[in-house]
């Protein structure tokens, strides 16, 4: 592909006018800005079906027409799966220029979530985009940016803030929430989060060294799959499911799994529209290009609240919350009398849309959406850049920016492919 045929700006301008003439106009903005009836059945599409977008083809309100993958393979043994109404595509614009899709779900690696979310957004497309929201903190500012501008509806799947108990805990996270803000536990509070309590960080998700270029295969489109990433000779290490060990694409397991632990803490310290201020971290020195493993990530906020990431399973018997006045541990055991009487006692927290339909019909934005799920992203990329640089590093919430860091300050916006640029 040339620059010209895979350009971002191409692309905007191709999907203004159908084949024929006409005008593309979603047909959920016919009605008026962004007026969905209730009555209507969203229309899906899935981009990247080789692992979670196996997860996704169906969920309530949606009809899905469109899939999308890099890979041949994945592409025609998913549409045996879901029957002849569903058409495949191997070039995600083509999907985001039919007018006939309300909604997109980027189930694709990391390295693609940012862009094809502003892409979507421009295309006018509600977005619902796997985690980590993106692989860096740029580029969930400009996501934010994007959603806001056109108006479009964003969730990030990760939804323990909302729904089901939360790992290890043995209760929703909305219980923990109501202990927080009763001050019951005291402040500031220092949050655990480790093997002892539930957490699996996948922590052996790493890359290896000195891949040796091998041939691409047939079914895939590397090119494509590289997509803003830097141009490297292709390994199959490097792509589908153990693409999270080298850092052009994810974080390891804390880029996997990292958004799913971090995103409810952020909710129940009320950190939703913060970020913390200093980054710390205790790990082997980092290969350039493969993620190794680490043993102690230590995030502070200006208040003094900490969230400490265990990668060692080290402190046996920390709890999982620990304020000056108590604790709260694993299977929510606890060193306040009578916490559930306390908690039945104290009112529920602020209602929330946790079905994403209802957030698209309603134009009411979701539970977890480009807002406070770029700032539990943005605590993910602070350890992610801290632990390729191997340094403590101090923030500015504010400015979403490195203090007197300039070499930090550079994994905030990496370059990506001239092609792709924004």
């Amino acid at each position: 592909m040339n620059k010209k045929s895979t350009g971002r700006r191409d692309f905007v301008k191709k999907s203004i006018v159908a084949a024929a003439g006409i005008s593309i106009i979603p047909r959920h903005v016919m009605g008026g800005v962004n007026f969905i009836p209730p009555s209507d059945q969203l229309t899906k599409a899935v981009i990247g079906v080789g692992g979670m977008g196996q997860g996704h083809l169906e969920y309530e309100g949606t009809k899905l027409l469109a899939i999308c993958d890099a890979d041949a393979n994945h592409l025609s043994s998913t549409l045996e799966k879901v029957g002849s109404s569903v058409k495949g595509y191997r070039d995600f614009r083509d999907v985001l220029a039919r007018p006939d899709i309300d909604i997109i779900h980027i189930a694709t690696p990391p390295h693609w979530h940012g862009l094809m979310s502003i892409m979507a957004a421009e295309a006018g497309k509600d977005v619902w985009c796997e985690k980590p929201m993106t692989r860096t903190i740029g580029e969930g500012k400009k996501v934010v940016e994007a959603m806001n501008l056109h108006g479009k509806m964003f969730r990030l799947n990760t939804w323990f803030r909302f729904k089901d108990n939360f790992y290890g805990m043995g209760t929703p996270v909305k219980k923990l929430k109501k202990v927080v803000e009763s001050g019951a536990l005291g402040w500031p509070l220092k949050v655990t989060i480790s093997g002892i309590t539930g957490f699996n960080w996948k922590f052996y998700w790493v890359g290896k060294e000195n891949l040796s270029p091998q041939p691409v295969p047939s079914e895939l489109d590397y090119n494509m799959w590289l997509g803003p990433a830097p141009e490297k000779p292709y390994n199959p290490h490097r792509v589908h499911s153990t693409f999270r060990g080298y850092w052009d694409y994810d974080g390891g397991g804390l880029g996997d799994m990292g958004q799913h632990y971090i995103d409810p803490v952020q909710y129940f310290l009320g950190k939703d529209n913060d970020s913390p201020v200093k980054v710390e971290v205790d790990a082997p020195q980092q290969h350039y290009d493969a993620i190794g493993t680490w043993r102690r990530i230590t995030y502070t906020y200006a208040d003094g609240c900490q969230i400490i990431l265990d990668g060692e399973n080290k402190d046996k018997n920390a709890a999982y919350i620990e304020g000056p006045d108590g604790k709260i541990f694993n299977g929510f055991k606890s060193t306040i009398p009578n916490i559930e009487g306390l908690i039945d006692s104290l009112p529920d927290p602020e209602e929330q849309i946790t079905v994403f339909s209802e957030s698209v019909k309603t134009r009411q934005k979701f539970a977890l959406n480009e807002e406070n799920g770029h700032r539990s992203a943005t605590v993910v990329n602070m350890g992610i850049i801290a632990l390729r640089l191997g340094r403590t590093l101090e923030f500015d919430p504010e400015k979403q920016e490195f203090i007197n860091d300039e070499e930090a300050n550079r994994l905030i916006d990496q370059p990506m492919r001239s092609s792709w640029a924004y």
